[in-house]
């Protein structure tokens, strides 16, 4: 069944068009993810579906009676009231079901006996047994316990949602919208406000969600397992996969190596198209031949391959080395308003170790980090750096000491001026500010562009000691990535807050857990910690949460899903290997022939060029000798050319079965 059908869909601003003519449907329990650059259109496409802004031209339809949950990334003012009693007051027509009763209730006030009041009474309580009806089908205890999975406690419940801080309201939107369980969840970026704990119980709440999901997400990982499908925004335009994000970046890069390599077998065809033409065109016997040729070389559809992006890749420049023991936490207590954080807290972070802190927020992972930084000072025990230490500090709160009038370009240089102008493009151009962006002032930039271009002035100029807090907030997938790729090579030690999983997974060696007041270190990756999280969580009975993955089940599903990639890897290169065994003994051939008739046409002209010569037929010892070798040499390049056409065919014949496989 459809919910929704893009037609022809086309929209555009005044810098540019943003997508053309695209089409797709959105099946009942589909699970699709777009994928593309930062202002590609994927943002756009959700407000469109959702009925925010209207196309340019094209249709949405939506089926009857379908409904649509959109969460955007700028929070609107979208619930009022209490907590609790907006989400429950947000299922539709519960509202109406309420006002309703209160009008049933007071008109009957109004009346005493007679048949006016039974009608009203009637009416009350079919009034009462839908709203009854409306409870069954959305029980507030899920409200509740879906505020509690996002990590709200009981005591919030009723809270005004006007007090919450940005990053709880984008909670409390969410919450309302898995509440209400829509046909369809638009979700834009849902696990940029989460903790670790609350993006678990998430993931476990959608695997079990029924409806239809349309997601864009930077966490490669948490996007891997929630999707079955993507759209994707190429240079080439709009495009569809199948599967996850992996397999669409292999699909991809499949797609490309196919593309070219088709691309090069064409070039090829046309070369020696153009090559028979030249050869045969003045010949009358292989007049029919050429002119084919040529009417083939111009009917072909020339194969266009991908467009090449610009990719870029960010490399760190060399640290100076560090002591071997880089940061020590000696008996560190802290906490504010009588609210203890940790206590008597201990640690040593050697040379090279990649920490990621994890936890609930509100926990002290920020707090934790001003501290190592020197902004905050702890309540008791101290902090030290150990020798040759050289510490960078990123913390999105920095973009508040930008200077205004500086451009992009000119606030990331100034960090370092003795590098060129190419380097410094290339950093900023890794945090989406490419071509003349980079004039940009930072007077005009959004909250979200001034944390880049913090990013971008810590990184060209780390230090050994890379302290960050959410570093991937604001950055698409594809920048996320470049930034792992980087971190991954980067040569000192580094500590770190992110609830972006695959950046956690990618780097992190070791984990520090803040919970209740106490900081637990696991040695490991994330999928250790999550099984620390499935220990602590499971209730009395030893039941799982729903969706949750543990460690050796994360690991299984990762070797299984590798081994069977890697299988149909080697089934195809062993394919792909007995075509190309076949292919050579007839290029062999075809090579061997090429260079026999090079030699026959070569002996041709020189004999023609003699027996051009009339004073050679004077001597009949002379000419028919010639006459013989030139009728000889005559019948055998005929011969060969009848032949290596013959092999052609059949080379063209096996390339084709090769394209096909």
């Amino acid at each position: 069944m459809s919910l929704v059908d893009v037609i022809d869909l086309s929209i555009s601003f005044p810098e540019r068009s943003l997508f053309h003519k695209i089409g797709f449907q959105v099946k009942q329990g589909e699970r699709i993810g777009l994928v593309g650059r930062n202002g590609a259109g994927k943002t756009t496409l959700l407000r469109l579906l959702y009925g925010e802004i209207s196309p340019d031209v094209g249709e949405i339809r939506t089926g009857e009676g379908i409904r649509i949950g959109y969460l955007p990334q700028d929070v609107y003012e979208t619930l009022s009231g209490p907590l609790l009693p907006s989400l429950l007051d947000a299922v539709p027509d519960r509202n109406r079901l309420s006002k309703e009763i209160r009008e049933a209730e007071r008109s009957l006030q109004g009346y005493g006996q007679g048949l006016e009041q039974e009608r009203l009474a009637a009416r009350l309580a079919g009034l009462h047994q839908e709203l009854m009806d409306l409870d069954r089908a959305f029980p507030p205890h899920n409200a509740e316990k879906i505020l509690l999975g996002l990590g709200f406690k009981t005591g919030d419940f009723h809270a005004s949602f006007a007090s919450l801080s940005g990053g709880w309201k984008m909670r409390a939107v969410l919450g309302s919208i898995l509440y209400q369980s829509p046909d369809l969840l638009l979700l834009d970026e849902p696990t940029n406000h989460l903790d670790i704990p609350s993006i678990r119980w998430l993931e476990g709440f959608l695997q079990e969600y029924k409806g239809a999901m349309i997601l864009i997400c930077h966490d490669r990982d948490f996007l891997n397992r929630q999707i079955s499908r993507v759209i994707s925004f190429e240079m080439e335009g709009v495009r569809h996969y199948s599967g996850n994000y992996d397999f669409y970046l292999k699909a991809r890069e499949e797609e490309r190596r196919s593309l070219e390599a088709r691309a090069r077998n064409q070039e090829q065809k046309v070369k020696e198209a153009k090559r028979f033409i030249e050869r045969f065109k003045a010949k009358a016997s292989k007049a029919r031949q050429a002119q084919s040729k040529i009417k083939l070389v111009k009917k072909m559809d020339l194969i266009k391959t991908h467009q090449k992006e610009r990719n870029i890749r960010f490399s760190f420049p060399q640290v100076p080395p560090s002591g071997r023991a880089v940061l020590s936490l000696e008996g560190v207590s802290k906490g504010f308003n009588n609210h203890r954080l940790y206590e008597d807290f201990d640690m040593t972070v050697m040379k090279g170790e990649r920490v990621a802190i994890i936890g609930a927020n509100g926990a002290g992972k920020t707090t934790l980090l001003r501290m190592v930084a020197g902004e905050l000072k702890p309540d008791q025990g101290r902090i030290v750096l150990g020798h040759g230490v050289s510490l960078s500090y990123y913390a999105q709160h920095h973009s508040e000491a930008l200077h205004p009038e500086n451009t992009i370009l000119e606030e990331v240089y100034q960090v370092v001026p003795h590098e060129n102008v190419s380097f410094i493009r290339g950093v900023c151009g890794a945090f989406l500010f490419s071509g003349k962006e980079v004039e940009k002032k930072i007077g005009v930039l959004s909250g979200g562009e001034r944390a880049r271009v913090c990013l971008a002035k810590i990184l060209v100029n780390p230090g050994n000691l890379l302290v960050m807090d959410e570093p991937t907030n604001h950055l698409d997938l594809l920048s996320s990535e470049i930034l792992i790729d980087a971190l991954a090579d980067y040569q000192g030690t580094l500590l770190f807050v992110s609830h972006n999983q695959s950046f956690i997974n990618r780097l992190a060696g070791k984990i520090l857990d803040i919970r209740a007041g106490q900081i637990t270190e696991y040695p490991g990756r994330l999928y250790e910690y999550y099984d620390h999280l499935a220990r602590i969580q499971d209730g009395p009975s030893g039941e799982s949460l729903p969706g949750r993955l543990s460690g050796d089940e994360g690991t299984d599903v990762v070797s299984k899903e590798r081994q069977s990639s890697k299988l149909k890897r080697k089934e195809r290169a062993e394919r792909r290997q007995i075509l190309r065994d076949a292919l050579k003994p007839i290029q062999d051939a075809l090579s061997r022939m090429e260079d026999r008739i090079a030699k026959l046409e070569k002996k041709q002209k020189e004999l023609e060029k003699i027996l051009a010569d009339p004073e050679i037929f004077r001597d009949k010892n002379r000419s028919v000798p010639l006459l013989n070798e030139y009728r000889e040499v005559k019948t055998k390049l005929e011969e060969l050319i009848l032949r290596w056409e013959h092999k052609h065919n059949e080379l063209e014949s096996a390339e084709k079965e090769l394209d096909v496989n």
